[in-house]
């Protein structure tokens, strides 16, 4: 039961966050799966798959309202999307295999300098300037290669990477949030279900896992999450965002020293 009600606090948590400042819960969602997986006393060469696995799997669920709020402003790029679709889903699979080959040692650190690198994104607020228009659907889907397969073997929806690729192209920072929003669920599906099948005939998971995915803390986080992403989405009117980022990137940093100290 304390577990459960540590998950739920962690969607509470990551719900809001993502409602405020439109970043994906994965960031969040996965070093914390980590120490309370710790906790439990789940075998240490399969925490951060099993992190991993299950924050993929709770953002197929959460990013399917965001993707529906998006699509209702009409501000998601559909050919944009569809010409990276296909790129992603590859990436996605052949990201889990690759995360299923590492070491969770090797995997955490890989997390840990991600997280520092995004800490580090959103301290500048950077957004890169347009320098060039959209590429054809070749160079599309091979960008959606690579942002597939990164965000599968870190556990997150992919808006660190889209966002800035598509603003790159000369996209609205509008239409690249929300075409990034759509890109995350594809992501997901394909990044969660190859860590299903990985980790299927893996030995000393804990019981209630499919594969990598915890279904324990699936339910706990996304219920809670849910919830609580709407309260996320008005304080956007009530807080200064320029100043909660920075505060948030501390926040995104200390966890990225602690994954990387282990």
């Amino acid at each position: 039961m304390e577990s459960f009600l540590l998950y739920a606090a962690l969607g509470v948590f990551a719900g809001i966050v993502a409602g405020f400042l439109g970043v994906g819960g994965g960031l969040i969602i996965v070093p914390v799966l980590v120490s309370i997986f710790q906790r439990q006393g789940f075998e240490n060469d399969l925490l951060v798959h099993i992190a991993i696995g299950t924050s993929l799997a709770t953002i197929v669920v959460t990013s399917i309202s965001s993707v529906y709020a998006h699509h209702r402003r009409g501000a998601v790029l559909w050919p944009v999307f569809g010409q990276m679709a296909a790129g992603i889903v590859i990436g996605a699979l052949l990201g889990a295999v690759i995360a299923d080959l590492l070491p969770s040692e090797q995997l955490r650190i890989l997390f840990g300098v991600f997280e520092l690198f995004v800490a580090a994104y959103m301290a500048w607020d950077f957004i890169p300037a347009p320098h060039r228009t959209l590429p054809g659907k070749v160079i599309l889907n091979s960008s959606g290669v690579v942002i597939g397969m990164i965000s599968s073997v870190i556990g997150i929806g992919g808006g660190t990477m889209t966002v800035p690729f598509l603003t790159w192209c000369n996209v609205s920072i509008r239409h690249a949030v929300a075409t990034s929003s759509a890109c995350g669920l594809p992501i997901a599906i394909a990044g969660a279900t190859g860590f299903v099948m990985t980790g299927w005939n893996e030995t000393g998971l804990p019981e209630w896992s499919t594969g990598y995915v915890y279904w324990p803390a699936f339910i706990g986080i996304v219920a809670a999450s849910m919830i609580f992403a709407p309260v996320g989405a008005r304080l956007t009117h009530t807080l200064p965002v320029s100043i909660t980022k920075r505060f948030f990137s501390l926040f995104l940093a200390f966890l990225g020293v602690r994954m990387l100290l282990g």
